[in-house]
């Protein structure tokens, strides 16, 4: 044993070329609150990332049982992009059960979120039956959708 409990997951961030952008997918397709918006402390920021020179602007979104911290980096000016594949180590994305996979994919794509793959039946596993698909966008943010079978949505964002 660690010696520690985790208690809660509090947040997962993705770093944002422009955050006004990101902010708007996850309020206007997928209908999570905005929770706040604000510059943050540069001497702050860079004791806790490391990062020198570092200058931002955080927004949080909340969804079902879970919040998404949004950063965009204004500085430093030498700031690079992550460019991974899904077969690539570290690559990251984040999963949402949603009740209609077409509509969903129709709204993600209104804010730049294309198919990295298409659209599968899961035939095996814990979503066995599930609809899935892969969406990125032009920041290489990846976005699971999940359809679960009719029998298994259980209407408080979890499959069953």
């Amino acid at each position: 044993m660690a010696g520690f409990n985790v208690l809660a997951t509090n947040h997962t961030s993705f770093t944002v070329s422009n955050l006004d952008r990101t902010v708007a997918f996850f309020r206007d397709a997928l209908g999570f609150e905005v929770t706040s918006k604000a510059p943050r402390d540069p001497a702050a920021i860079q004791r806790i990332t490391g990062v020198e020179g570092c200058e931002v602007m955080i927004a949080y979104v909340r969804g079902p049982g879970h919040s998404i911290e949004l950063i965009e980096y204004l500085a430093p000016a030498d700031r690079g992009k992550v460019e991974s594949r899904p077969c690539d180590i570290g690559f990251t994305h984040v999963a949402y059960d949603v009740d209609d996979l077409d509509a969903a994919i129709a709204a993600a794509a209104e804010h730049g979120f294309s198919a990295r793959g298409s659209v599968y039946r899961v035939d095996q596993g814990p979503n066995t039956g599930a609809r899935v698909v892969y969406l990125v966008n032009a920041d290489g943010i990846t976005v699971e959708f999940i359809e679960p079978p009719v029998e298994r949505r259980t209407g408080d964002g979890r499959s069953g």
